[in-house]
């Protein structure tokens, strides 16, 4: 079954010319995990927020679950599960009442809601916070407790805007085996959004990957990927105020401060490795295409 079917979406927001989301068509399957990839300001959460019936298009459709527009204010709640970015509904609440009431007003009796609570708190290992209230979490603990709270009621669709913000690498690699978890054992379909493109090819089957608004390229991550995997990926690392002199002609994308990208035919790895100055590198890595590099492709050869 289509959960999404998205039709030549375009979203323009008030005082502004240039539109957010501009003919966007999508469609997502029952059971899929789908990423959304992109940089800030891309039109991810503008998205996502339609999806989540959180905000009216200015033209095109987006049916879920078969249901066509003006969709029930009651129908998304109860079958999707939805994280923004920041904030929580409830934040006068603690841990422990925060779950119980999604849990029920997602439907379930009071007594199925408390052990729907119990359950979570033992699946985020948030025992230790159940009687504190959000104001006084971490920002890591914070968002353990929004996951918590968009699978409360186990809705059969969840939308994660950048669900491993704030969070430590252990803490990471838990969610990431959680929803690995849930999508395979109760077939829950999954959509997040990230511009972080090495976690996203952690978990995703098919991704969009969104520029400027549009919707730029889709599909499984490795058929993309033929399309730029003939060249090897060589990253540098050096300290931001001493970068390496590269051969004449060779190009580098600067992914981070002190982090450089350089895209490398088979046969001149080795030519190009032996030229470097070692000792103005931290480190470098040579491997072959990654999600990462199919957003740049997409990216950086639409805005040079």
């Amino acid at each position: 079954m289509i959960v999404f079917d998205i039709r030549d979406l375009t979203k323009i927001y008030p005082g502004q010319t240039a539109p957010a989301n501009k003919d966007i068509s999508l469609q997502i399957s029952q059971g899929e995990i789908f990423g959304l990839l992109g940089d800030n300001g891309a039109g991810k959460s503008t998205l996502v927020k339609q999806m989540a019936n959180l905000l009216t298009p200015t033209s095109g459709e987006i049916r879920v679950m078969e249901q066509a527009s003006p969709i029930s204010s009651t129908f998304i709640p109860q079958h999707v599960g939805y994280m923004a970015q920041d904030g929580l509904a409830f934040n006068s609440l603690t841990v422990a009442e925060t779950l119980y009431f999604t849990a029920h007003l997602r439907g379930l009796s009071r007594f199925d809601a408390r052990r729907e609570c119990d359950r979570l708190i033992e699946l985020w290992q948030l025992g230790e916070l159940r009687r504190r209230v959000p104001a006084k979490l971490s920002g890591g603990q914070r968002r353990l407790l929004q996951l918590a709270a968009t699978m409360a009621g186990s809705p059969p669709i969840l939308i994660l805007d950048e669900p491993t913000n704030h969070l430590d690498p252990q803490r990471r690699q838990q969610v990431w085996q959680i929803l690995r978890q849930l999508n395979r054992e109760e077939g829950t379909t999954i959509i997040f959004i990230t511009h972080d493109a090495i976690e996203a090819e952690k978990i995703i089957q098919r991704v969009g990957i969104m520029c400027d608004g549009e919707l730029v390229a889709l599909g499984k991550p490795g058929e993309l990927k033929r399309q730029v995997d003939k060249k090897l990926r060589l990253e540098l690392f050096f300290p931001p105020d001493w970068p390496p002199i590269l051969p004449d002609g060779l190009m580098h994308h600067e992914l981070d401060a002190g982090r450089w990208l350089v895209y490398l035919e088979n046969g001149e790895a080795t030519a190009v490795i032996n030229t470097l100055d070692l000792n103005r590198l931290d480190d470098f890595r040579l491997h072959s295409a990654t999600l990462e590099d199919l957003y740049l492709h997409y990216t950086v050869t639409r805005n040079p």
